[in-house]
């Protein structure tokens, strides 16, 4: 299979290079302009406003979702419980063999 152009590891570190040399330089911060105060009552408009953005699941969804974690929850719980339950036989069984010799 051929390699991507520029894939080598010599190119590789060279763009590494490129990159953390832009990143350390002080032109790459940018300075952003000082954020300007806004009033309570403009806060809350801004607030509202991103609210009404915001796409909520339906009741069906959450209802299916909130099952399938109940569900996942039991089995794992169930999982841990058969897997603690067989650790512990077998150390008891482990021991008793080793008192007994």
């Amino acid at each position: 299979m051929a390699r991507k152009p520029g894939s080598s590891p010599q190119a590789m570190r060279t763009r590494a290079a490129k990159t953390a040399a832009a990143m350390s330089s002080p032109a790459a911060v940018a300075q952003s302009e000082p954020k300007k105060k806004v009033s309570p009552g403009q806060f809350a408009k801004e607030v509202r406003a991103e609210a009404r953005k915001i796409t909520w699941t339906s009741r069906k969804e959450t209802w299916i979702t909130s099952v399938m974690v109940a569900i996942m929850v039991t089995l794992a719980a169930i999982f841990f419980w058969v897997v603690d339950t067989g650790l512990s036989f077998a150390i008891t069984q482990f021991l008793k063999l080793a008192n007994a010799g």
